[in-house]
């Protein structure tokens, strides 16, 4: 069985035609398949609707959250709601294509543990396409996970895949890299990309600066999370060390003063110690950090381990000689 999670925010006018389309799609490939909406609190009457689909359809199940949670929150109430082996979330506005459910399911076949969509042709105006594109490149180079549409809303998973990732925040754009991190299989496939048909888009401006910083936290979790003194700690060393080569520095020139006083400018007339002595604190302050976030590390309560383990040649806990302490 697949469960395929939608979530919903205003789409009343889609949501009808749109499980139409799934339901046609799921009978010709033969599939068994569990839809679950997920209403963020819309206020158009969403929810009237998904609550009339659940009761006419025994595979449709609705979750209404008390306002509006954010895609993220959506995504992870309906990956709890999930009882399929296999996910695939796709939006409500129709411009994702129900057709292509087949398709990913047998690139999942191949091999893969996530699939993300690739609208390869793209019917969004100009000013959506190239910042959009402009993300997806750096998201690329800085994660080294190559897909061409990370924001593709259409995505294909091994269910699996969630007993180790956590979603919060605006991180669903990110999940084939915090799977890749994990050493699950990434790729992708081309998807029928359709011009929107109801509604606006949800999307602005705003979402580009925070998919930014969320990227740059993407990046800090899936390299450095379990060893954040590697990367505050280099910091923090360079700049301490340079505050002290600046001070140092001015040791210097203070004492060649002491018997040529116009070699050097008086020490108050510069710049210098103000830098040096920034330079200092910061360091300070950054490998303290550092220390700090391996404590937090070392004694979390989290039950993530700092592996990933694919298969076991026998089931069942390791033998008492093996076991881990605790």
């Amino acid at each position: 069985m697949i469960s395929i999670v939608i979530p919903v925010f205003n789409e009343r006018d889609s949501l009808s035609l749109l499980h139409e389309e799934i339901v046609q799609s799921a009978g010709r490939a033969g599939l068994e398949c569990q839809v679950i909406f997920i209403d963020d609190g819309s206020s158009d009457g969403s929810w009237e609707t998904i609550a009339r689909l659940a009761k006419d359809n025994a595979h449709v199940e609705g979750v209404r959250f008390r306002r509006n949670f954010g895609k993220a929150a959506a995504l992870a109430a309906g990956f709890a709601a999930a009882r399929g082996d296999t996910i695939l979330t796709l939006d409500a506005d129709l411009q994702d294509d129900p057709a292509e459910i087949p398709n990913f399911l047998a690139a999942l076949g191949q091999g893969q543990d996530v699939v993300s969509g690739w609208k390869k042709v793209r019917l969004d105006p100009w000013h959506k396409v190239w910042p959009s594109r402009l993300f997806n490149f750096m998201v690329s180079w800085l994660t080294g996970v190559k897909l061409h549409d990370h924001n593709c809303g259409m995505k294909c998973y091994r269910t699996s895949i969630f007993r180790e990732i956590r979603l919060y925040g605006e991180l669903h754009r990110f999940i084939p890299v915090l799977a890749a991190a994990r050493g699950f299989k990434v790729g992708e496939i081309a998807i029928n990309h359709r011009p929107r048909r109801f509604g606006q888009s949800k999307y602005g401006f705003r979402r580009f600066i925070k998919g930014f910083l969320d990227l740059l936290t993407v990046k800090f979790l899936t390299g450095f999370g379990q060893r954040p003194q590697h990367l505050l700690g280099t910091i923090g060393l360079v700049s301490f060390v340079l505050g002290n080569l600046g001070f140092l520095y001015l040791l210097a020139t203070w004492i060649v003063r002491l018997w040529h006083p116009d070699a050097f400018e008086p020490i108050h007339r510069r710049a210098l110690p103000m830098f040096a002595l920034a330079a200092v604190v910061l360091g300070a302050q950054l490998m303290s950090i550092g220390f700090l976030a391996e404590l937090i590390i070392a004694y979390q309560s989290g039950d993530q381990l700092p592996y990933s383990i694919a298969e076991r040649t026998r089931d069942g806990p390791a033998p008492p000689d093996l076991a881990p302490p605790g």
